[in-house]
């Protein structure tokens, strides 16, 4: 039997701020184009997510014009 350690496992990096930083395109006016509020992307832009509302990322995705794989990156712990 193999155990784990919850470090085994890597961690999620949300790269939203990147991409957005990219695009030239503020908080505000993302909040506003997937019309949801600012908070929310905030959260997001700050990779302070706590549970990933698809449809908040389909909604980003759409706006941005990017894949899930752009803004949500699983990284290994080796």
């Amino acid at each position: 039997m193999c155990l784990f350690t919850m470090l085994d496992y890597g961690h999620v990096e949300i790269q939203l701020k990147r991409l957005m930083d990219e695009k030239d395109i503020s908080r505000n006016a993302l909040a506003k184009a997937i019309n949801t509020r600012f908070e929310v992307i905030d959260k997001w832009y700050n990779g302070n997510v706590e549970r990933i509302d698809i449809d908040i990322l389909a909604r980003i995705c759409y706006v941005l014009g990017c894949d899930i794989s752009d803004i949500i990156v699983y990284v290994r712990n080796d």
